[in-house]
């Protein structure tokens, strides 16, 4: 993990200028910002870029960055997604030292700060269902009406949300809101819920509540009670902002943070609704939040994105005020650009079939050096061993060759990685007519180059490993989990436009040897496959499995 003060500076946008210019005016001495997710699911992409923004800024300009859970939901909430958020920040690069809070710590502030808006005649207690609430609110065109309880005295609200914390009134029963104008264009400023009645544990303070605050009433509140100058949230909090005021307007705050809006994080390819990722874990779509498929970012992690990858991605599409639409390639080619320059290239054969090279003596094994990676001479060399069995990849052979094809046929020479040029002689089949191993000569003067020993030229190189050094592994092919570039569009259901081929599972890869005794951490590029990295859960020393992070290209171009 690194910590804000080492990572690299973001990019300039809207935001940095805001605060460059309230430090200049004097207007503040340093900046407080936060990451305030409720946790009610785990994170998810579209976090990293707020994460990566409010950690980012206070990295800049020197001030601090605290983490908050908004916990005021405790039907919703769980002590597994606090320890996920906790983690998912940290694995991101960032860290916020003693600035951990939760907004239920300031529950008995927050209860005190609503008996004030009663006392002040601004709050009252109601007693209409849900839905005759929002029957009464009325619509974008229509103003709304007042409730019959919104002129109650205030001894009588102040009685009533006394008992409605004791515990007295069943869940849904009645509620507090706010009275401020129900003929207000913003229908977020018509008497909005400040309380509701839930008869839960809630995972940070237990049973000691049977009321808890609404989210709106309890975000800004808790800014000011943390010294937030300046709270950083997506644009679908813009018409809230006027509720966000109120509450500072008419409550003794100990200070005045400020509301700013940016563009949420819009990825192609994706559902990023914690209400619909959960239910695809609930209907067993996916194994879990951590999924490798899922963009979670426990997901992704699983998978094997680096952090450096995705803070990348998010500084390349930047911060603005305009809702736009990124393409998940995007993403794809940062995790590609940082494990090119880092992992460690491998030999995988993940569809193998048998080729016996006659002419090889059957007692001998020769070590053959092979580059880490081809750019980089400081990451050494690994051996590889050629043996008289090798394994290489049905993909590589084709019996009655397409134009084009430059691998391995009947009759035809390959170059084989790091090895020798290698001629196919004959095939072996099964009853059935499968073929079940190949058979082959090899050059023994073609080891360092691709021609042959008359002087042809080889056209193929193909990857291979050793029959009798090899290790056996699972490898888990994932691709997107959506086929459609808007799955969570209008009305459709979402999960109709499901990938069937997310996942493809091969049980009896061949790898080189080496890679049984690797770091479960090493990314790896399996030479013309893709970048691998080991999964952190199911892979075991004795039972290797490997999730492909991302091919080497852009697969969907040609799809789109």
């Amino acid at each position: 993990m690194t910590s804000i003060e080492q990572t690299a500076p973001t990019a300039n946008n809207f935001l940095k200028s805001i605060i460059d210019e309230d430090l200049k005016s004097g207007k503040h001495s340093s900046i407080v910002t936060r990451f305030p997710p409720e946790p009610n699911g785990y994170l998810h992409i579209g976090h990293a870029k707020s994460i990566c923004i409010n950690f980012g800024l206070a990295r800049d300009f020197g001030g601090r960055c605290h983490l908050r859970f908004d916990d005021t939901n405790p039907a919703k909430e769980e002590l597994e997604y606090i320890e996920s958020i906790k983690e998912s920040v940290h694995w991101l690069g960032f860290d916020w030292g003693e600035h951990l809070y939760y907004a239920s710590d300031n529950f008995e502030q927050l209860y005190l700060w609503a008996v004030y808006l009663i006392e002040q005649g601004k709050a009252y207690v109601e007693d209409l269902s849900g839905d005759e609430i929002r029957a009464y609110r009325g619509t974008l065109t229509e103003p709304g009406k007042d409730s019959p309880y919104r002129s109650r005295p205030v001894e009588e609200n102040l009685d009533l949300f006394s008992r409605m914390r004791a515990g007295e009134f069943p869940d849904g029963s009645r509620v507090l809101r706010a009275k401020i104008d129900m003929a207000s264009p913003n229908i977020s400023l018509r008497d909005p819920v400040l309380y509701r009645i839930i008869h839960a544990p809630h995972p940070h303070v237990g049973d000691a509540w049977k009321i808890y605050p609404m989210y709106d009433f309890a975000h800004g509140q808790t800014d000011a009670i943390e010294g937030i100058t300046h709270s950083i949230c997506t644009l679908e909090f813009e018409s809230h902002k006027p509720l966000y005021e109120w509450f500072l307007d008419n409550l003794p705050v100990p200070s005045r943070p400020r509301q700013y809006e940016f563009a949420r994080l819009n990825l192609t390819f994706t559902v990023m609704s914690k209400r619909k990722l959960q239910e695809l874990v609930q209907l067993g779509i996916v194994s879990g939040w951590d999924d490798p498929r899922m963009p979670t970012l426990a997901g992704i992690k699983r998978r094997g994105y680096t952090p450096a990858a995705v803070r990348a991605f998010c500084d390349q599409i930047g911060v603005g005020r305009s809702d736009s639409w990124i393409d998940v390639s995007c993403l794809e080619e940062c995790v590609r650009t940082d494990l090119n320059e880092s992992a460690p290239r491998a030999m995988a054969v993940l569809r193998p079939i048998k080729l016996v090279i006659d002419n090889y003596p059957a007692d001998r094994t020769e070590e053959l050096p092979a580059a880490n990676h081809p750019q980089k001479p400081e990451m050494g060399n690994r051996t590889i061993y050629f043996t008289r069995e090798i394994w290489i990849d049905a993909d590589d052979f084709m019996e009655v060759p397409s134009k084009g094809f430059h691998r391995l046929t009947v009759g035809g020479e390959v170059k084989l990685r790091f090895g020798y040029i290698v001629k196919c002689t004959g095939v072996v089949r099964d009853e059935q007519g499968t073929i079940q191993e190949l058979h082959g000569e090899y050059d023994p003067a073609s080891r360092e180059g691709i021609h042959t020993a008359d002087g042809r030229k080889v056209k193929g190189v193909i990857h291979w490993v050793s029959a009798t050094h090899a290790v056996s592994a699972e490898v888990r092919l994932f691709d997107r989990l959506f086929s459609d570039p808007n799955p969570d569009r209008g009305a459709a259901d979402y999960k109709q436009f499901l990938n069937p081929g997310s996942i493809e599972t091969l049980s009896d890869c061949k790898l080189e040897a080496d890679l049984s005794r690797s770091n479960i951490e090493t990314r790896y590029q399996f030479e013309r496959m893709g970048y691998f990295r080991q999964d952190p859960k199911d892979s075991l020393p004795d039972t290797l499995v490997f999730n492909r992070i991302v091919t080497l290209r852009d697969a969907w171009t040609n799809k789109k």
